[in-house]
């Protein structure tokens, strides 16, 4: 899919309108430049619960552990 856009200027930087069809489901992207293209990778925030989410339940029972009541402290 390809679309014509023209940049503008805000302020100091230039600026791209970005149009619905190619708009990212994230609020932040990573940009490169290689060449004369311009190169956005989307920020995936939540990749640690991606890795979570993808790995298999542990088949071990958890060992039970016994519940014992804090320690009293020598003052030093």
């Amino acid at each position: 899919m390809e679309r014509h856009a023209s940049l503008f200027r805000n302020g100091r930087n230039q600026a791209l309108r970005i149009p619905r069809e190619f708009e990212f489901e994230f609020s932040e992207v990573l940009m490169r430049k290689e060449g004369d293209q311009l190169i956005l990778t989307p920020v995936r925030k939540s990749r640690l619960l991606d890795l979570l989410a993808s790995w298999e339940p542990l088949s071990e029972a958890v060992p039970e552990v016994e519940d014992l009541p804090p320690q009293q402290r020598a003052d030093l």
